[in-house]
């Protein structure tokens, strides 16, 4: 098998990478570093071994500019073809650099998923080369993750909406295969963002999360359905209201590597062909690269190497959003 060359800008120089059909004497993560955008907890050596920091602990507590919602998934599996599943999570970076950078600024996280159930990493997503090889910056987001007690349980997303949503300046879903595997389909998930699409509030997912955006769908159901059954499904959209959005998901070359080397299996169908069927204008660039899209209220970044690019632009959108009145 001939080798294959990928290249990442959150990759240790020099790139690209090679990358062959043995790749066990690579260094532990970088392999998975390049194929993931998707239950368990960190390994032994990669939990923090002491307390976290007190600046992790202080960022992480009520903030004054207001809350946004950070909706997961449930899933810590998804089927694929043929009767096979992955099993999967939420990926650290894609979630965690996002939430940090909202902590810094000022706002607090309010996390939610379909099933109000304890969530996990996808254990792939938990290397150091996710942050540039930056190891410290790795632990401390450890650190700022161990701080964050609401993660370990929590809300379940149909009390959030039944509680309101007036009060949450923007909300967010970070990626990971799972949200395949719930979101796009959850009523509770619907509401969600038809309110924000409505309200205009800063709505962002990166990766694999944007494919939730078909919940806001009445048709959601039928729609997904149809894809897997490899069935025309554009009709099935006519209610979406994202249709004409630019966009941006995880590619289907990005997936098709995943497939081969991760998954172990092919996906129901792919994330941006999806988009496209229901409406959206997906714009999708280099496998690899750091690709954010931003149109009106909603901000999608395409892998895991798009993170901090999208948080910018999220802190951004959430300062320059109207706050609500009781603030």
């Amino acid at each position: 098998m001939k080798p294959f060359r990928i290249s990442s800008p959150r990759l240790a120089q020099p790139p690209p990478v090679l990358i062959m059909k043995n790749v066990s004497y690579l260094l532990p993560g970088v392999f998975y570093a390049l194929f993931g955008c998707s239950s368990s907890g960190a390994p032994a050596s990669e939990q923090p071994t002491t307390k976290p920091a007190s600046a992790a602990v202080a960022a992480a507590a009520p903030a004054a500019k207001g809350k946004v919602l950070v909706v997961l998934s449930s899933r810590q599996e998804i089927p694929l073809q043929a009767g096979k599943t992955y099993r999967t999570g939420y990926y650290l970076n894609e979630l965690m650099t996002p939430v940090e950078a909202i902590i810094r600024a000022g706002y607090e996280p309010v996390f939610a998923n379909p099933k109000g159930n304890a969530v996990a990493a996808d254990e792939h997503s938990l290397s150091a080369d996710y942050f540039g090889k930056d190891t410290s910056r790795y632990r401390r987001i450890l650190q700022l993750r161990a701080s964050l007690t609401q993660l370990r349980q929590p809300r379940k997303l149909a009390d959030v909406v039944q509680s309101g949503l007036d009060g949450y300046r923007g909300v967010f879903f970070p990626g990971g295969h799972a949200p395949m595997g719930d979101l796009l389909t959850d009523p509770a998930v619907g509401q969600v963002l038809r309110y924000f699409h409505a309200q205009q509030k800063p709505t962002v997912l990166i990766c694999h999360a944007p494919i939730a955006l078909l919940a806001a769908n009445p048709g959601a159901v039928a729609f997904t359905t149809a894809l897997a059954a490899g069935q025309p499904a554009q009709k099935l959209a006519s209610g979406w209201p994202y249709q004409g959005y630019r966009m941006t998901v995880f590619s289907t070359a990005e997936e098709k590597v995943a497939e081969g080397k991760q998954l172990g299996g092919k996906v129901l169908f792919y994330p941006d062909a999806a988009l496209r069927a229901a409406g959206g204008r997906v714009q999708t660039a280099k496998e690899w690269s750091s690709n954010v899209v931003q149109d009106r209220e909603l901000i999608t970044g395409q892998n895991p190497f798009s993170d901090d690019r999208l948080s910018q632009l999220f802190v951004e959108a959430l300062n320059a959003s109207p706050a609500p009145a009781h603030l």
